[in-house]
């Protein structure tokens, strides 16, 4: 089992307290907390990566209460202004850095080795007797959100399409075929505009506390590369191509590149 202490000493007062006695009664074990493989791209003026250190971090769950505690009302406001819960124990976050170091867009990716959200707080989105996939290919998008701060809608479309290009090219990294993910009905037919192929599971449902018309989706990495193969090329183009740290351009990430990578099939273009 993981040694609790490595969690609890990321906070000071009350809220360490609370999360020390959670993890008494539910200890995260090492398969649970499972390594992921990274992912690191310049994406224009942003760099795209996992947040790690400590000050990634906490940006992190700045950003997470402004949006979700602030903004949106989904959970209660703290005196501390850091969203933070237990998915965060096993949950890989991708974040949206701007040069200056700022993290200005977060996605949390939640592995299917430990519980997912669905699974207890949006278990209201599921119809009766829905099973859910819990298999190593399938993983689960949580928490996203770009600086709710940033007033240009032109800008802020386009940080939230570098974050969705960074959960892709996690998925890619990672072996990653289905993401559930749960968000309001308006984002999810957005997300369908854009050419990400998402089902719905059930029927939208107004969740409290904030009473946000919400609903349940999957998303299935194959179908996308195979729709917009034909639909939007230029997008698969675009979403499957990144720009390493040390200025390298590699195309063709999409969901098969993982096997034709091991095959040596994969070179990089300049």
């Amino acid at each position: 089992m993981t040694n609790v202490f490595k969690f609890v000493t990321l906070r000071t007062g009350p809220r360490s307290l609370l999360y020390f006695n959670l993890l008494e009664v539910m200890p995260v074990s090492n398969e649970i907390r499972q390594e992921s493989r990274q992912i690191a791209f310049y994406e224009g003026e942003f760099l795209v990566k996992m947040l790690e250190s400590e000050e990634e971090l906490r940006q992190a769950y700045h950003l997470r209460h402004r949006v979700f505690a602030e903004s949106l009302k989904w959970v209660p406001k703290v005196a501390d202004r850091e969203e933070m819960d237990m998915y965060d124990l096993w949950g890989k976050t991708v974040g949206l850095i701007r040069d200056d170091g700022a993290v200005v867009g977060i996605a949390r990716l939640l592995p299917s080795s430990g519980q997912f959200m669905l699974e207890n707080e949006f278990g209201a989105l599921l119809p009766d007797g829905y099973q859910i996939r819990k298999t190593s290919d399938t993983a689960e998008i949580t928490r996203l959100a770009v600086d709710p701060e940033i007033q240009d809608k032109g800008l802020s479309s386009k940080m939230m399409l570098a974050l969705l290009k960074g959960i892709y090219q996690w998925a890619v990294e990672n072996d990653i075929r289905y993401y559930y993910l749960e968000v309001e009905h308006r984002f999810f037919r957005t997300l369908r505009a854009l050419g990400f192929p998402c089902e719905m599971i059930g029927e939208p449902v107004i969740l409290p506390p904030a009473g946000a018309c919400s609903v349940a989706a999957l998303y299935d990495m194959v179908r996308f590369d195979e729709e917009n193969a034909i639909k939007k090329p230029r997008l698969l183009n675009w979403i499957s191509s990144i720009e390493t740290l040390q200025g390298e351009i590699i195309s063709g990430r999409t969901s098969t590149y993982s096997n034709c990578e091991r095959m040596g099939l994969v070179s990089a273009a300049v």
